[in-house]
């Protein structure tokens, strides 16, 4: 699958200048600047406790952050009122580590569910027309009337990302996507996050412990290191850079 690498010039679909923000006494993120340039797949990398699920949460206000700014679509998160706020999450996609799939419900009824609660104009028939489109669009159209603790690990990605992909985001924000899954598995959820970006002109935030993912995935990367973002690049950048802290993700 190939990647995108024109993207130096793009506008911006998220800026983050100087975010800060603490629980308590943990002051996590100290001044957190970066872009996501619009079709591009942004890989954040860092340490356990470096506060890049933090970061991602900050985008879509689910965490209130304390000073610094956060523009999305050209829209200040902090300013917004909830509603206007609600309409900027419809247009980005959060697939969470462990899926966030509801278990009383079959695959059909969790796609089906995340589209009613956003359009109560939909017939059955139609939301019936987007859920087999959007399964077949991750290859599970088969797992329809699966539950959830019938599926693999694999499987509830895809479904969770296929959940994510319903509402057709402009955003995609990926926390931890190949987490738990062996090789091969991790390896096609990588691709499938490429392909999704081809066929839909997403652009995407990607946080990942998985080099291989973030090797496959990225256009560019950003580690975060102390709070800040200590250095960004593409992967073959850094993987040759001198500094022996960002060269030690890549061994």
């Amino acid at each position: 699958m190939e990647k995108n690498y024109t993207l130096q010039n793009s506008n911006p679909v998220i800026e983050i200048k100087d975010l800060h923000k603490s629980f308590g006494t943990n002051e996590v993120l100290k001044g957190v600047t970066f872009n996501l340039n619009k079709g591009e797949n942004l890989v954040v990398l860092g340490k356990s406790g470096s506060g890049k699920s933090i970061t991602i949460k900050c985008i879509v206000g689910l965490i209130k952050i304390d000073s610094g700014i956060i523009t999305v679509f050209n829209q200040e998160i902090n300013s917004l009122e909830i509603d206007e706020l609600n309409k900027i999450r419809t247009r980005i996609g959060f697939l969470f580590q462990n899926a966030a799939l509801y278990d009383s419900m079959s695959v059909r009824e969790n796609l089906s569910f995340t589209l009613r609660r956003h359009d109560t104009t939909l017939s059955g028939d139609a939301i019936n027309e987007h859920v087999l489109e959007v399964l077949e669009s991750v290859g599970l159209k088969e797992a329809i009337d699966k539950m959830p603790s019938e599926l693999s690990g694999g499987m509830r990605k895809r479904i969770g990302l296929a959940r994510t992909l319903i509402l057709k985001p402009e955003i995609i924000l990926y926390d931890e996507p190949t987490t738990g899954l062996d090789t091969i598995t991790s390896r096609e959820i990588s691709e499938l996050i490429l392909e999704l970006r081809q066929k839909n002109k997403t652009s995407s935030i990607i946080i990942t412990h998985d080099m291989p993912c973030a090797r496959l995935t990225s256009d560019r990367i950003v580690i975060l290191k102390e709070g800040v973002i200590h250095v960004e690049g593409t992967y073959d950048e850094l993987e040759k850079s001198e500094d022996e802290w960002v060269r030690s993700f890549f061994i």
